[in-house]
């Protein structure tokens, strides 16, 4: 038997994939080398990108075109009417949020960019401030004095590994990590007109119904809200319970100003 093969005493045994961190476990010890984010757990993309815009994107579609419909239901249009209204609204709100999204995430990414700008200048003119700056956000987090000052002069041999660890210690952003204008955008636009298309499908297929739609919108409603839970791991029935409870007080708002301003329901 090979003697290198077995385990000496004063060495830990090497945890197996999916098993708690012992105390002493070398890192060379995890499977392949691996860090736990690679093996044990991922974390999801908190950026404000994609799923923001998406998830933004379905509840107000859903939102919007169900109330749309209650509203010019509640006033007393035809069937044809109401389809051409739902179609319309999904329309104008899918590239209204687009643009509202590209625009927002183009602002906020721009200001980051001056924020840089900002942080270049201040660490040339005034590079050994900046370093002494850096050694007390170190020293807030926990290290000491001596171990925060051969740190900031680590990182300051860098210039833009400084600015990243500056904006992120003093913003809380990362310039480095700024969403997608276009992926923030197109998710939105997507996801409306998937949201608002859902109260219009008992009309598309046939039935001439306001309370088939409402009631297909108010389902959609639910699922949005468990979907959006479960993606940010909150319970899944409180949170499609909120969301239609939100839905209810908009549908149930626009229905009554469609009676108010309308020619009445139909007999």
């Amino acid at each position: 038997m090979d003697d290198d093969a077995a385990p000496r005493p004063d060495e830990p045994e090497s945890p197996r994939p999916g098993e708690p961190d012992r105390p002493g476990t070398p890192s060379a010890a995890l499977p392949h080398g691996a860090l736990p984010h690679e093996f044990d757990h991922r974390h999801a993309d908190v950026s404000g990108g994609w799923l923001r815009a998406a998830a933004f994107g379905a509840m107000d579609g859903l939102v919007t075109n169900t109330s749309l419909l209650a509203g010019v239901g509640g006033a007393g249009l035809a069937a044809n009417e109401i389809v051409l209204s739902g179609i319309a609204g999904l329309a104008a709100g899918a590239f209204s949020m687009a643009l509202g999204e590209y625009a927002s995430v183009s602002t906020a990414n721009n200001q980051i960019d001056a924020e840089v700008r900002v942080e270049r200048r201040a660490q040339a003119r005034h590079p050994i401030s900046e370093q002494t700056e850096l050694v007390g956000t170190f020293v807030d987090m926990g290290m000491t004095e001596a171990t925060a000052r051969t740190a900031a002069q680590e990182v300051h041999r860098d210039a833009e590994q400084a600015v990243t660890i500056h904006l992120t210690h003093e913003l809380g952003v990362d310039p480095t990590e700024k969403p997608s204008p276009l992926v923030a955008g197109a998710s939105s636009f997507l996801m409306f007109a998937i949201g608002a298309i859902i109260p219009l499908i008992p009309y598309l297929l046939g039935f001439e119904s306001l309370v088939a739609g409402l009631t297909v919108g108010c389902v959609g409603l639910l699922l949005v809200g468990a979907t959006t839970s479960h993606l940010t791991s909150q319970p899944r029935v409180r949170g499609a319970l909120r969301q239609l409870l939100f839905g209810l007080v908009a549908v149930g708002a626009t229905y009554l100003v469609g009676l108010l301003v309308g020619v009445g329901v139909p007999a």
